[in-house]
């Protein structure tokens, strides 16, 4: 007897992605879009029902670790983000292999639910984890196991408030994928790695 698969909510999204992305290659890397919200958005960041848990364990089934990167319209910091750090092909391909980036907006109205099942906005959610810079990413841990348990602020393994040069942002996507953050600070990281 054959079983006749009911397609999830996730694989309609990751199917709509693939086609989306598919029509659109060409020979050059696709270019971040400016929204009608006023923030870049990359075409392989994380297509999302908005459901951290859900976007978490997701990630960990492809081997991937979730990033929450926060944006503001107008933000002179998160547009070189996108046209100079994920234009560098090496930095992107880096995190498209290892993390799935969900993009958020600071002062945004869509509901997000939240890990402990708690459905905020956007910009609630940005004030329950004293979210203050843009961009700023957060780092969550590689399974939602117990994760609903903790302070918001203790459920991210890092984060990074603020720009960061290219070198210096591939080296904190390099010290979350290498779980560097269970040995030491970002810090160390950075002294140890050049």
């Amino acid at each position: 007897m054959r079983m006749i698969r009911v397609p999830t909510r996730r694989s309609f999204l990751a199917l709509a992605s693939s086609a989306a992305l598919a029509a659109g290659r060409g020979g050059a890397a696709a270019e971040p879009a400016l929204g009608e919200d006023g923030i870049y958005h990359e075409p392989w960041f994380l297509q999302s029902f908005l459901d951290l848990r859900e976007d978490l364990d997701s990630a960990a089934a492809g081997g991937k670790r979730l990033a929450i990167m926060w944006e503001l319209r107008g933000c002179p910091y998160c547009r070189e983000t996108h046209l100079v750090n994920f234009a560098d092909a090496g930095i992107t391909t880096y995190i498209r292999d290892n993390f799935e980036v969900l993009q958020l907006n600071l002062i945004g109205s869509r509901k997000v639910t939240d890990f402990d099942r708690q459905e905020l906005s956007e910009k609630e959610l940005a004030q329950k984890y004293g979210i203050r810079f843009t961009p700023t990413f957060q780092f969550f841990p590689p399974s939602s196991d117990r994760i609903e348990a903790k302070d918001a602020m203790a459920r991210e393994v890092a984060r990074a408030p603020g720009y960061l040069k290219p070198p210096h942002f591939l080296a904190m996507f390099r010290f979350v994928h290498e779980r560097a953050y269970e040995r030491g600070s970002f810090r160390d990281f950075l002294a140890a790695n050049g």
